[in-house]
């Protein structure tokens, strides 16, 4: 079975998701696809919680009290949302390794620096043997961003943190235990009250226009 990792480094859940991607890494092979989020809020019209103002301010304090309760250390970056295709593109360039992804997203969440240019990341390339500015501006590695979007759309991602395998998805920091569970026991998923709702008909629909 191929399980995909779907992840944005704006996403504070997905880093602290990470250290349990970790852990599962140890015992399934996992495929690490870094992608634009804001790509796929595009594609589905959808807006991020940062772009409402009520819930982007609940989400930033979710996120602060999650850490807390999980003990793990976080600062955001001086500001937020930022662009992420440096990177992105900068894991990309690095192998999307163990150690890459989790050198960006420490630079970003841990030390709560900035990382949306070459300049910014530059720290991190070097750490990683690259130069920050020539794996950003790789045609190669663009590329591959943009096959691992058309690989999320075809897995029918909708967000991130995403794990998606054998046809089903699992979105949020929130459903690692889900997850989890569907790799000890999916039978349980495919029955009762979970083979029901899949079958729910919908009883009205909101307006558009």
């Amino acid at each position: 079975m191929t399980i995909r990792w779907y992840f944005d480094f704006i996403s504070p859940f997905a880093y602290l998701q990470r250290p349990r991607v970790r852990a599962l890494a140890a015992t399934y092979a996992i495929e690490y696809r870094p992608i634009l989020f804001a790509g796929l809020l595009q594609r589905l019209d959808h807006k991020g919680p940062a772009e409402m103002p009520d819930k982007r301010r609940f989400t930033y304090r979710h996120v602060v009290w999650r850490a807390s309760k999980l003990g793990v250390p976080l600062r955001f970056p001086p500001a937020h949302p930022f662009n992420p295709l440096a990177a992105l593109r900068l894991c990309i360039a690095a192998g999307c390794t163990d150690t890459a992804i989790d050198a960006v997203f420490d630079h970003l969440w841990r030390d709560g620096l900035r990382g949306d240019d070459a300049e910014s990341l530059a720290p991190v390339a070097e750490r990683l043997g690259l130069d920050a500015a020539a794996a950003i501006a790789d045609a190669n590695v663009k590329a591959q961003l943009q096959a691992n979007f058309d690989a999320a759309v075809a897995d029918h991602v909708f967000g991130v943190p995403t794990f998606a395998a054998d046809g089903e998805v699992f979105w949020g920091e929130d459903a690692t235990a889900m997850f989890e569970d569907w790799l000890r026991d999916r039978a349980a998923f495919e029955s009762g009250e979970m083979a029901r709702v899949d079958t729910l008909p919908i009883g009205v629909a909101r307006r558009s226009g």
